[in-house]
């Protein structure tokens, strides 16, 4: 089995982003025997993002894929149950643009996660990593690229929060996902969320392999 996993470049001022250096630290780590890991980096934009994962899609035509951005509002490991049809972005993308709440496509409200969100809160859990299921992905490009996920692919498709932990000092944004509550201190650090990803990957390729039979 194949996963793609994605994270994001740094933005609004940060030299780094947790979720790309935990996806880069993940090609390291030891997975199960015959699964296959790849992983893309994707640009904080509104007309890049998207169509990045996309390409990584077509390029490595994977059975799954799990994208992973960080939420510096969030002190645990949150899968998304939904990505919400909205783009909406405060803080400028690293294009300088600030995007007006609209929708990102015709169709639903909101697309539920094809990967039970339940079953990879609980695989994080044992792992020994805390983390919680998440009902609101935000509206900027997590939730967008979750959004394009779902929507123009028909794989099986989760989006994981992480903390926006720094190797050194602390983060200064979060409020793109929980307006009212960023930042927020975590007590985790890079190696605990590689193992939390880690995890996701080994639960995704159970979960998969299920609805595949």
């Amino acid at each position: 089995m194949k996963i793609l996993v994605t994270g994001f470049e740094p933005f609004g001022g940060e030299s780094e982003n947790a979720s790309g250096v935990v996806v880069d630290r993940l090609c390291g780590t030891a997975l199960l025997d015959g699964l296959e890991v790849v992983t893309a980096i994707l640009p904080v934009t509104w007309s890049g993002a998207g169509p990045a994962l996309l390409r990584a899609v077509e390029a490595h035509r994977p059975d799954a894929v799990v994208a992973v951005g960080e939420a510096g509002g969030r002190a645990v490991v949150t899968p998304e149950h939904w990505a919400r049809n909205l783009g909406h972005g405060g803080t400028a993308d690293n294009d300088g643009v600030v995007r007006a709440p609209t929708p990102l496509a015709p169709g639903p409200d909101r697309l539920e996660s094809r990967i039970s969100p339940t079953a990879l809160t609980r695989a994080i859990r044992d792992a020994g990593v805390p983390a919680e299921t998440s009902e609101d992905a935000g509206a900027f490009l997590c939730n967008a690229v979750f959004w394009s996920a779902l929507d123009e692919t028909a794989l099986p498709a989760a989006f994981i929060h992480v903390p926006a932990v720094r190797s050194r000092g602390v983060a200064g944004i979060g409020a793109e996902t929980d307006p009212d509550g960023a930042p927020a201190h975590s007590a985790l650090g890079v190696d605990d969320l590689v193992r939390a990803l880690a995890a996701v990957v080994h639960a995704v390729t159970l979960e998969s392999g299920t609805q595949a039979s």
